[in-house]
């Protein structure tokens, strides 16, 4: 059988942006168990340019690699013994070092079914930012009677926790730049300016105090919650886990994190309930991928990266 090829974003070095190149490899082919997806879109994180430049501690890429981890796509081949999915079946998950291709290969046991009315953008974006956001709101343990602070509460995780949190009934006030106020208000969310004074501007919005916080961008926030007096077991943060020795604050859906399949599934049908809403930030082709990358890192985003491979096949 002649084998055919896809595109995909590689590196052969580490090194900043410029060591991604679109390349030509060959299509996958399930083995027994597994399942070929072909990819319609792939998010992109900040731990994916961390893993080029050298940066990331907890993956060690074997070069040349592909780059990414969530994708969204359908089903176009089934590995022997796989019968709990079909050809066609929307899928979504997260497979590191093999997302940004056209197709990839995974464990029919490691993925999850797209939701009615979710589409494939909002799928393809979930797996990393979904979980994290989903592990970190539930060590808090919040509830109608706390006051939590979420630092960058508009960026790719927080768009997560930020709704997560609200629907604990919790009262939620969230850091963000100027630009990005009226999207934390339109999930119910109190914006305050990050920076310096941080702690000043939460006891004027909270006199009766922060119960909790949620730091997701480090920036002192760790700081202005122990000086207002929040105690250090209600401080998780996914931003500065060096901290957590230091000041005795957790870690938890950062390098810890824990929930699964079932908890994307069950952010994935509050998406397709309309309780949760995916801000889109930066849609780009894949032959744009150094213009996503580059966006990404700009910072200040209102929302998720992604990456289109194809056309969704079930869209219009």
């Amino acid at each position: 059988m002649s084998s055919s090829t896809d595109r995909a974003v590689r590196f052969h070095r580490l090194g900043d942006v410029d060591a991604l190149q679109l390349d030509t490899v060959e299509t996958p082919r399930p083995g027994p168990g597994e399942v070929r997806v072909r990819v319609i879109t792939a998010g992109i994180n900040p731990v994916d340019w961390k893993i080029v430049v050298g940066s990331s501690s907890r993956y060690t890429p074997s070069l040349p690699s592909i780059n990414g981890n969530d994708f969204a796509g359908v089903i176009d081949d089934l590995g022997d013994g796989v019968t709990s999915w079909s050809i066609g079946d929307r899928v979504f998950g997260g497979a590191r070092f093999h997302a940004q291709a056209d197709h990839l290969v995974v464990a029919a046991d490691a993925l999850v079914a797209v939701p009615a009315g979710v589409s494939l953008a909002e799928a393809g974006v979930l797996d990393i930012a979904g979980r994290t956001a989903w592990a970190s709101v539930a060590s808090l343990a919040l509830t109608p009677d706390d006051t939590v602070f979420i630092s960058a509460a508009a960026g790719g995780v927080g768009v997560f926790s930020s709704q997560l949190a609200r629907r604990t009934g919790a009262r939620v006030i969230g850091s963000c730049g100027a630009g990005n106020e009226a999207l934390l208000r339109s999930f119910g969310v109190e914006p305050v300016r990050y920076g310096d004074g941080l702690a000043d501007r939460l006891r004027a919005l909270a006199p009766e105090g922060i119960t909790a916080v949620l730091d997701q961008a480090g920036r002192g926030t760790i700081e202005a919650a122990l000086e207002l007096g929040v105690p250090a077991g209600r401080i998780n943060t996914i931003a500065e886990p060096t901290k957590v020795a230091t000041h005795g604050v957790t870690n938890i859906g950062g390098h810890s994190l824990t929930p699964g399949l079932a908890e994307l599934g069950e952010l994935a049908a509050l998406i397709a309930a309309g309780e949760v809403r995916v801000p889109i930030d930066g849609e780009f082709p894949l032959e744009r991928f150094a213009d996503a990358y580059e966006h990404l890192r700009a910072g200040h985003l209102s929302g998720k990266v992604l990456l289109r491979l194809a056309e969704d096949p079930a869209a219009g």
